[in-house]
């Protein structure tokens, strides 16, 4: 009895009542999409152990020597590619192809340690500006078919079946193979999607069958395909509270659905417990989101060796430089100006230091960019060598915007810092 009860408060929980129109939330994830990228470029090496990550202009010179007279890239022979093995710096994957994932290389792992897991993987650097034209053209694609959808990064993005001609055939299969084949047959790019009656069911779904796979999960089976998965497949549990979760004997969902709301709360904290209890039992009532305004817009790298200000000055400065200009492009196609232009560095010793400025009117224009973001740098201490550097630019509106366009106020200007402030770090400042 008490069963029965449970299941029917989760069906009027996550998918409403059997009179309505059932609600169908789907999440569609690319398939190892910066690798796939690289592989539309050299077909040859698909079906081999391929890591993306590293610098993109030497591996390409290296590469591009092999092409035979008259030939493409894809005549160069697969033994002209770089190894894994043979990579030296502490470059982070990426992605990995499928065939690599089998030697347990993934995603955020450093490149040393992959090469010991699978030293005859092939390594290909990420080229953006790629990734990021084919991450325009599947939305392009999925928007044509079904308008409402929501962006949530390159490679992934929410759609709402629920209206959508064909989103009820099948709880929602119709429409996943129609996008599916509609991406692939102007792409040659492979997705998953997971269908459910909301978004956070829907993304573990679109993991279970990877890659080129469709997992419909319907309300009544929570308790079957859900619970059993260990508590990290829930979006939004991470490291640190699955670990405590594991401490408190909990790592399943169902075992989390088990939990008394007050108990979690009073281990969790009240937003948090009451949260994972919502989650558990599978609850999500958030909309797909079709537009929502960037908060931020960045650019930044991480070098394959420690640089120094003064010893690296014209490859710094001209890093530096090319980020401001990346932002700034990034800002014009989407139609953005900003207010708040910061820089972001971490030094050879992994601390953090950034630093942020505000200009007295909106741009996005990269000298503006980058010259204001070098005011930054004259705040903080270079004497280290720096691993990563990044740009930022904030207090976003659009361009056209009645905000944006304003005349500037009389008497603002950029904010600067205090000239004694300044004095000391001028020199290490100017280095750039």
């Amino acid at each position: 009895m008490a069963h029965g009860r449970c299941l029917a408060a989760a069906r009027a929980r996550i998918g409403g009542s059997v009179t309505d129109t059932i609600r169908r939330i789907a999440h569609l994830d690319m398939d190892a999409f910066f690798a796939s990228v690289e592989l539309l470029r050299y077909p040859q090496l698909k079906g081999l152990p391929v890591v993306i990550g590293g610098g993109r202009r030497k591996v390409d010179e290296a590469i591009m020597r092999h092409v035979p007279e008259g030939g493409t890239l894809a005549d160069i022979p697969v033994e002209a590619f770089p190894l894994l093995k043979d990579y030296v710096g502490r470059g982070v994957i990426t992605t990995a192809t499928y065939p690599a994932r089998v030697f347990g290389v993934g995603s955020a792992m450093g490149m040393m340690k992959a090469a010991k897991l699978c030293p005859q993987a092939i390594v290909l650097p990420v080229d953006f500006d790629e990734v990021r034209r084919f991450s325009r053209q599947f939305k392009g694609i999925i928007r044509d078919i079904a308008p409402i959808m929501e962006d949530r990064g390159v490679d992934e993005v929410y759609i709402d079946f629920t209206d959508v001609p064909g989103g009820q055939r099948e709880g929602g299969r119709v429409l996943a193979r129609l996008i599916q084949k509609s991406i692939f047959e102007a792409t040659g790019l492979t997705c998953s999607i997971g269908v459910a009656p909301n978004k956070l069911i829907a993304k573990m779904a679109s993991e279970f069958q990877k890659p080129n796979g469709i997992s419909v999960v319907y309300e009544s089976d929570l308790q079957t395909r859900i619970w059993p998965l260990p508590c990290r497949k829930v979006n939004g549990i991470g490291p640190k509270a699955d670990e405590k979760l594991k401490r408190l004997g909990i790592e399943t969902i169902g075992q989390l659905a088990g939990c008394e709301r007050e108990w979690l709360i009073a281990n969790f904290g009240k937003a948090t417990g009451a949260w994972m209890h919502e989650v558990a039992w599978g609850r999500d009532n958030r909309p797909v989101v079709t537009e929502s305004e960037p908060v931020s817009m960045s650019r930044e790298t991480t070098f394959e060796r420690d640089l120094h200000a003064v010893r690296d000055r014209a490859e710094l400065g001209a890093i530096f430089t090319h980020l401001c200009e990346k932002v700034a492009e990034d800002l014009q196609r989407k139609g953005y100006v900003g207010k708040t232009i910061g820089i972001k560095l971490r030094y050879d010793d992994f601390k953090i230091a950034t630093r942020d400025q505000t200009v007295a009117s909106f741009t996005a224009d990269g000298k503006v960019i980058r010259q204001t973001a070098g005011h930054c740098l004259r705040r903080v201490s270079l004497e280290r060598p720096l691993r990563l550097l990044g740009v930022r630019v904030g207090t976003l509106a659009k361009a056209d915007s009645p905000e944006a366009t304003a005349p500037m106020s009389e008497g603002t200007g950029l904010r600067t810092p205090s000239r004694a402030r300044t004095k000391a770090q001028d020199t290490t400042g100017s280095l750039f």
